[in-house]
């Protein structure tokens, strides 16, 4: 997993932008938004984390494979850089992580036969709601 954040850090590139909202003169003048840049091709994933990668990125990952993460809650480019490049970290690590295989289920023949009669038993009460004829 190190190394492959390694990679990741290796490979991002970061640009400042301006940041849009409140903030006075200081978000006019000054770009502290952090736009961080990976390209998920370059990471060189196996095939299941670059799927689930994918699928965790959704619509901030463009056509050319590249991921943008947007950091722009904090007032310095260093706060701001840290928080992406924490983003994308975090992003990557969820991505490796392998999800738990789910386990059927298995119910006995008692507990089933209690369940349709349950459902029997509540079909009939529903169907005694219609319409009554006079």
């Amino acid at each position: 997993m190190g190394r492959i954040l390694d990679r990741a850090h290796e490979i991002a590139e970061e640009s400042f932008i301006a940041a849009s909202g409140p903030g006075g003169q200081n978000v006019n003048k000054v770009a502290t938004a952090v736009q961080l840049r990976f390209n998920i091709y370059a990471l060189g994933l196996p095939p299941r984390v670059f799927h689930r990668l994918k699928d965790i990125a959704g619509n901030r990952l463009s056509q050319s494979g590249d991921i943008v993460i947007d950091a722009r809650s904090h007032r310095t480019q260093d706060a701001n850089r840290r928080d992406a490049r924490e983003r994308m970290a975090a992003m990557i690590e969820e991505a490796i992580k392998e999800p738990k295989k789910r386990a059927k289920t298995r119910v006995n023949r008692l507990n089933k036969k209690k369940r349709l009669a349950s459902k029997k038993a509540h079909g009939e009460k529903k169907a005694m709601r219609g319409k009554i004829d006079l």
